[in-house]
């Protein structure tokens, strides 16, 4: 076991240098640190869980004698906690996950039915969470934030998996402590490619050959189409795992008008931004509501060579865990989708249409048309989908343009915030959104 005071003020050091943890800043106080010795001998490992004042934080530290630093910590400065006294005398501590032998015990301690021979930190690519592959076979995903309930990418998934839904990553193993998620083993996806970057490779092939979307050699559409069919049956599956309930647009129209509060929208008309929302108040069917994934977007699925599979249903992380949790209308996450269909074609102008050639900036729109109709219609053709949407295609379209217009809203805040060059991006949208058709 480390020692208490010198493990606490260890860790005020190395949280702030986590990708993971709480913006990079320096916690403001340390409430408590608990640990558990999961292995003892050399090399040890111990399970620690970190109350600060934004939430419980969760590692997995190595403990090796002083001195002696493993070939893993080369080029790896970050994953250092320092040399701290324990029981056993002075110690290396560090993070467990980049060390290949205490990846193996920690994979024995989540999934002990699973045996691998290799482990390999996936580093540098995940803002959230910490994972390792085994065999190019099988990943673990450790939670970093712990909330208080179950987290809801694996709650998801479970339920998912467990109502036959086939296009999400097998579940093989799980770590929960007092209601909570710490871990989960799934089955690892290889040779997959995320949708962002195929729609991004489609665009550039047809700006290359300046032909109408359908008739370019990389057309996404059959793959638009084939993911608007996984997002139905995804949303099916959640209605059986979850259970139905009433639509709420009076709680959906006022969640909008409070996304507004401190948006910049330059010139365009916020009266015109709330119209569009109010409309959902005079709508007699608006479907019903239902558990969702949340954060939908094309970088949230990965076309693999067995089809589309559905990837992390945290959903948004800066919502509030019992908001994520909330059953909302299943056209919330088609508007996410839509949304990305939108950006993908953006960013792709901005990559390779640097001199803003007038037909390269027509073919983006028409890929964007082309993509979304053959998405919505993918969507729309799935058997029993109609039993959770409006009975009303104008109330479809609806509630589905209220949802895409609070998601622009959204994203213009954050490009201002982040990539202010970027924000003509969402501010088009909004303007296309809220203009008559």
């Amino acid at each position: 076991m480390i020692d208490p005071g010198s493990l606490a003020a260890a860790l005020a050091d190395h949280l702030p240098r986590q990708r993971w943890f709480d913006g990079g800043e320096r916690p403001s106080e340390l409430r408590s640190v608990s640990q558990e010795v999961i292995g003892e001998g050399w090399p040890a490992l111990v399970h620690v869980i970190a109350e600060t004042g934004s939430g419980r934080w969760q590692l997995l530290l190595a403990l090796r004698p002083a001195g002696q630093w493993p070939a893993a910590l080369e080029g790896k400065p970050e994953a250092v906690v320092g040399e701290l006294d324990t029981e056993r005398g002075r110690a290396l501590v560090y993070d467990a996950l980049i060390d290949a032998d205490l990846g193996l015990s920690v994979l024995a301690r989540v999934a002990p039915d699973v045996s691998a021979e290799r482990a390999r930190p996936l580093l540098g690519v995940e803002q959230s969470n910490s994972s390792v592959i085994y065999d190019e076979a099988v990943i673990l995903k450790l939670y970093r934030r712990l909330l208080d309930g179950p987290n809801p990418d694996a709650e998801v998934t479970r339920a998912l998996a467990d109502a036959g839904f086939e296009n999400v990553a097998e579940p093989l193993g799980q770590w929960r402590m007092d209601g909570m998620d710490l871990a989960v083993v799934n089955r690892f996806l290889s040779n997959g490619t995320d949708g962002f970057h195929l729609a991004l490779t489609s665009l550039r092939d047809l700006y290359g050959a300046r032909v109408e979307p359908e008739e370019a050699g990389g057309d996404f559409a059959p793959d638009a189409r084939r993911l608007g069919i996984i997002t139905a049956h995804m949303h099916l599956a959640m209605a059986s795992a979850f259970g139905t309930g009433p639509a709420t647009p009076a709680a959906w129209v006022d969640e909008a008008e409070a996304s507004l509060e401190g948006v910049d929208l330059g010139d365009l008309d916020v009266g015109a931004v709330r119209r569009a929302f109010a409309a959902l108040r005079d709508l007699d069917d608006a479907g019903t509501s239902v558990r969702i994934h949340g954060d939908y977007h094309l970088g949230q699925v990965l076309r693999t060579d067995a089809g589309w599979f559905v990837l992390d249903f945290e959903g948004e992380p800066l919502r509030p865990l019992e908001v994520r949790r909330r059953p909302t209308s299943p056209l919330r996450d088609v508007a996410g989708m839509l949304r990305s269909l939108h950006y993908a074609a953006a960013v792709a102008l901005r990559q390779w249409n640097d001199d803003g050639d007038d037909e390269v900036s027509f073919l983006a729109d028409a890929w964007e048309r082309h993509n979304a109709f053959a998405f919505l219609e993918g969507y729309a053709a799935a058997e029993g989908i109609d039993e959770l949407l409006p009975n009303d295609e104008v109330a479809r379209t609806v509630v589905r343009r209220a949802f895409e217009l609070e998601k622009a809203v959204y994203e213009v805040r954050y490009e201002r915030a982040h990539r202010p060059e970027w924000v003509g991006i969402p501010l088009s949208a909004v303007r296309q959104l809220v203009t008559p058709a």
